[in-house]
C-alpha cells in the first residue's frame, strides 16, 4: 500500500514550489518526467530575466524565454486550484489508495482553501503579466519593422 497523499500539503507544494515541480514529485515521485519540465521551463524563465537585466529591452532571446516563467507559474497555480478543489472521494481514490473514500488525507480545510485563493491571485497576476510582455515585445517589434520598411523605399 502506497503513502496518502495530503491534498492541502499538494495544494501549497503547487503554489510555493511548483515552478520547481515539487507538487508533482510529492504526488508521483522523483520519476515523474512532467515535474522534470517545471524547473526546466522555471530556469529558462529566469535566463530570460538575467539576459533582460544585463542586455536590455533590445535582447530578443530574452522576449522568448521570460513568458516561460510566468507560464510556469500560471500552471502550477493551475494546478493548486484543481487539486484544491478536488472532491474528496475522487483524491482518496487517487492519492490515499486503501484508505477509503472518506480518509483524512482529501480533506478540504481552511488552509486548502486560503492555498486556493492564494493561487487564483498569483496564477491570474503570472499569465496575466506573461501576456502582456509577450504582446508588447511583439507590438514593438512589428512597429520597430514596419519603420524599417518604410525608410528602404
Amino acid at each position: 500500500m502506497s503513502r496518502a497523499r495530503n491534498k492541502t500539503v499538494a495544494t501549497w507544494l503547487a503554489l510555493l514550489g511548483g515552478t520547481l515541480g515539487l507538487h508533482r514529485f510529492y504526488l508521483r515521485g522523483p520519476g515523474d518526467w512532467v515535474g522534470w519540465l517545471f524547473p526546466i521551463a522555471s530556469g529558462l524563465g529566469w535566463w530570460g530575466m538575467e539576459r533582460l537585466q544585463t542586455l536590455g529591452q533590445d535582447d530578443k532571446l530574452s522576449w522568448v524565454l521570460i513568458p516561460f516563467l510566468g507560464l510556469s507559474l500560471a500552471v502550477a497555480c493551475l494546478s493548486a486550484i484543481v487539486y484544491g478543489l478536488a472532491d474528496r472521494e475522487k483524491w482518496n481514490a487517487r492519492y490515499a489508495v486503501g484508505q477509503g473514500p472518506q480518509a483524512t488525507a482529501g480533506a478540504t480545510t481552511w488552509l486548502t482553501i486560503v492555498a486556493v485563493a492564494l493561487s487564483l491571485l498569483v496564477g491570474a497576476t503570472a499569465l496575466m503579466a506573461s501576456l502582456s510582455y509577450s504582446l508588447q515585445n511583439y507590438v514593438m517589434y512589428q512597429v520597430e519593422e514596419g519603420r524599417r520598411i518604410s525608410q528602404e523605399q
